[in-house]
């Protein structure tokens, strides 16, 4: 592979990454918690009244809640990126699984 195709190659796999990242929060409900990238100062006002701040810096805020569609509604509240975040995996692990993997 030449240094031309691992420049093209790179950040089209972070795209990718991300584009993948950006559509699991907004089609699954399955994270137990999201983090919101570069968040405007009005985010802060316009959070859901069930939302929680698990941690924040100075470039990201780390929430959680019980309701579903949380990242749309961070979304609408002024969130700029939202992320899934606590994930076991690519993709949430059946109910039982962990178990049996003991």
């Amino acid at each position: 592979m030449t240094i031309k195709a691992i420049l093209i190659a790179v950040p089209l796999m972070v795209v990718g990454w991300f584009s993948v990242l950006i559509v699991v929060a907004l089609l699954s409900d399955e994270a137990p918690a999201y983090v919101v990238v570069l968040p405007k100062a009005t985010l802060l006002r316009n959070l859901p009244e069930e939302s929680a701040i698990l941690s924040s810096t100075k470039l990201t805020i780390t929430l959680t809640s019980d309701q579903t569609v949380f990242a749309r509604d961070l979304y609408a509240a002024g969130a700029r990126l939202v992320l899934p975040a606590g994930l076991p995996g690519c993709l949430p692990l059946p109910a039982g699984a962990s178990r049996r993997q003991q």
